[in-house]
């Protein structure tokens, strides 16, 4: 290939798309190869700059994608087989539209004309995946192939950033086309406001009397994990985790810090209520789940919004300042306002207002809840609080978490420490699926960081293939079956929306699962944890693990049959 459009050569489609995704920086082509994929599979055998990675579904393809683009920020590349491929893998497309991950999705075509003739495994590409990509498309002409490839990566790495679709038809990949490349565009995002728009932030800022801060996505994806930090310091607030704690949106060691937001809107709404000032820094604004009457955000609250997403600014509530700019190199223009600005007694009360809320803070509120977990100290089967707090006071410090266990896991992140804006990746859109592959394109990101996969037995059913590839590329991933033998979340909702205890469909006991033989019969060494000393001395190790590793923990189940 050639780049800048010297010496034009021939050379057929397959390979000139192959090209122009080394040149766009993919090194890693997320798959599962078709009739229809042959083409590119013949392709990259002729080069050796992007690894096939092998799925062996396409969800868990989108998942692996996924993950490699939440772990680096960076434009990653699935390739999937037809439309049912393609549909196979929106579950996965529905959690990286959620999260806004920056990935191409391609499919291959019917040629032109024999999809006319509806042959088997034909249907319109584009219709299907459209509703979660930021841009779908199929190629019409050879010739277009890198303009539109060019363009794909553009708009999915463009904030509000997200997946793109291509629908790549046989005849397109076996055409020829001029084999010079020109180079990728990558827009420049890290804007801020004007001058005058942050004299009017740091104005109201300064005026609050009790000034509250939600935190979210963007804090990690633009690593502001520093400069939020010495904004809540700076002007005396209070700060919370969205509602969706999906990524590391905060440092738990900073004396602000108070936790997530729970998805409950009374308790929200009485949290919020003594404030009056919400600034909101890259975060969606009071996601919840189930329906509640109450409305989470206390009437007369003014809002500030600070993203890059604007569909989210202003979304359901009115927002005084909404403000569509890059949070971190805004809040590294604010805070010299806000220093130059605020006034002896207004330094003093914010000085006041941080003592007040370190009171009961992310460190204080987590000694509390430990000590109330002492009595469930080596039952028969693990309480899952506790688990958690084994967790997050023995995994090494230099692992990364990766967490789908719903209900099992809703105080993991009371206990997991945080202070990089890769320690933890989460469920971004509530369906599950997610994090038995996306473990592993977080892995192949983060080369020899160790892994730690924390996964309900109802999730992990949804991708459990994935532990295959797991074991194919010897990734140090140590995945953690909570296993309660059914869908808790499910459980504890029919007992207390419906008042019954009659769980149809929820229970994975007959027959029971064995998660050890699985993982054995997918090339993954496991292991049935019986015991405290057993896990936290797991957990100890994760740095040193070569390879992968499936731990069956049985759960104490908060309801009962």
């Amino acid at each position: 290939m050639t780049l800048g459009g010297k010496g034009p050569m021939k050379q057929k489609g397959h390979k000139h798309f192959v090209d122009i995704l080394e040149t766009e920086g993919i090194k890693f082509l997320f798959g599962n190869p078709g009739t229809t994929e042959l083409a590119i599979m013949e392709a990259l055998g002729y080069q050796d700059k992007i690894q096939y990675v092998l799925g062996l579904q396409e969800a868990i393809v989108v998942a692996m994608a996924d993950g490699y683009s939440r772990a680096t920020g960076k434009i990653a590349a699935a390739n999937v087989h037809v439309a049912p491929g393609l549909g196979n893998a929106m579950g996965s497309l529905y959690n990286a539209k959620f999260h806004g991950s920056p990935l191409i999705l391609t499919a291959g075509q019917q040629e032109q004309g024999h999809g006319l003739m509806e042959p088997m495994l034909y249907d319109p590409l584009v219709p299907i995946a459209q509703p979660m990509v930021k841009w779908a498309i199929e190629v019409s002409r050879a010739q277009d192939l890198e303009r539109i490839v060019r363009r794909a990566a553009k708009v999915a790495l463009t904030p509000p950033t997200g997946p793109v679709f291509i629908s790549l038809p046989g005849d397109i990949l076996d055409d020829y086309v001029d084999d010079s490349l020109q180079e990728p565009t990558r827009i420049n995002t890290a804007i801020r406001p004007t001058e005058d728009i942050l004299k009017r932030l740091s104005t109201k800022i300064i005026a609050a009397k009790n000034p509250v801060i939600i935190v979210g996505h963007e804090i990690a994806s633009t690593n502001a994990l520093d400069e939020a930090g010495r904004f809540a310091t700076l002007v005396g607030a209070p700060v919370w985790q969205q509602t969706v704690p999906h990524g590391a949106h905060f440092s738990t060691d900073h004396e602000c810090f108070q936790g997530h937001l729970p998805r409950i809107q009374e308790k929200v709404k009485q949290i919020l209520e003594p404030h009056d000032l919400l600034i909101v820094l890259g975060a969606d604004v009071l996601r919840m789940s189930v329906m509640s009457k109450v409305d989470p955000l206390p009437r007369g609250i003014p809002i500030l919004h600070i993203s890059e997403r604007d569909w989210e600014i202003g979304k359901n509530y009115p927002t005084e300042m909404a403000i569509n700019a890059n949070v971190k190199e805004t809040l590294k223009a604010l805070i010299p306002q806000i220093e130059h600005n605020q006034c002896t007694i207004s330094k003093n009360n914010a000085k006041k207002r941080v003592e007040k809320y370190k009171e009961l803070n992310w460190k204080q509120n987590k000694l509390i809840l430990a000590s109330k977990l002492a009595h469930h100290r080596n039952t028969k089967f693990i309480h899952p609080e506790r688990l958690m707090m084994l967790i997050g006071e023995h995994v090494s410090k230099d692992a990364i978490i990766v967490e789908e266990g719903l209900s099992s896991t809703s105080t993991l992140l009371s206990f997991l420490p945080i202070s990089s804006p890769d320690r933890f990746f989460g469920l971004a859109s509530g369906g599950i699926g997610f994090a038995a592959g996306g473990s592993i394109g977080i892995s192949l990101a983060k080369d020899a960081r160790p892994i730690v996969a924390i996964i309900g037995d109802g999730s992990i059913m949804y991708s459990i293939q994935a532990l295959w590839t797991a074991a194919h590329l010897n990734l140090p991933i140590t995945y953690l079956v909570l296993n309660n033998e059914g869908y808790e979340i499910l459980k504890q909702r029919l007992q207390s929306f419906r008042g019954t205890q009659n769980f149809i469909g929820m229970s994975l006991n007959d027959p029971l699962i064995d998660f050890t033989s699985l993982a054995q019969s997918m090339g993954v060494p496991s292991v049935k944890a019986n015991s405290e000393e057993h896990i936290c001395q797991i957990l100890k190790e994760t740095s040193y693990r070569k390879g992968p590793l499936l731990v069956d923990i049985y759960l104490e189940p908060t309801t009962k049959n």
